[in-house]
């Protein structure tokens, strides 16, 4: 009895941060192994914001770089500066990283971006952290 409350103590914990992050729309453009490289991937998504959307605290346990294409987003890892970027700015954040923010600036306009990632290939894009 004490093992499920704990799980279910756990779940409840989590749940807040994964359905926030339930709101954006993730669609891979390109993934592919890098032979050079090896046991790493480039992985190329868009991720589209709707009107204020914002994901949990993550990481990503990857070199992750980000080009806005449409609207403003709000990005910050743990130690950095808060920024909003707007169309043509672009982020980084590294395989240590903690994002602590990842939102879209506005809450009335979907926001769209692009991310690229070198990371371990069959690794999760995204790993929630508490």
């Amino acid at each position: 009895m004490k093992i499920v409350a704990k799980v279910i103590l756990c779940l409840a914990c989590l749940a807040p941060g994964w359905l926030m992050g339930q709101d954006a729309k993730v669609t891979e453009i390109l993934s592919k192994n890098l032979s050079n490289i090896p046991g790493k991937e480039g992985l190329m998504i868009t991720v589209v914001y709707p009107p204020g959307a914002a994901d949990p605290i993550h990481r990503h346990n990857a070199h992750g770089f980000i080009y806005v294409l449409e609207g403003s987003i709000v990005m910050q890892v743990r130690g950095g500066k808060e920024v909003t970027l707007t169309p043509g700015q672009s982020f980084y954040e590294g395989p240590d990283d903690i994002h602590t923010v990842g939102r879209n600036a506005s809450q009335t306009e979907s926001a769209k971006f692009l991310v690229f990632l070198v990371k371990d290939i069959n690794a999760p894009v995204l790993i929630p952290v508490n």
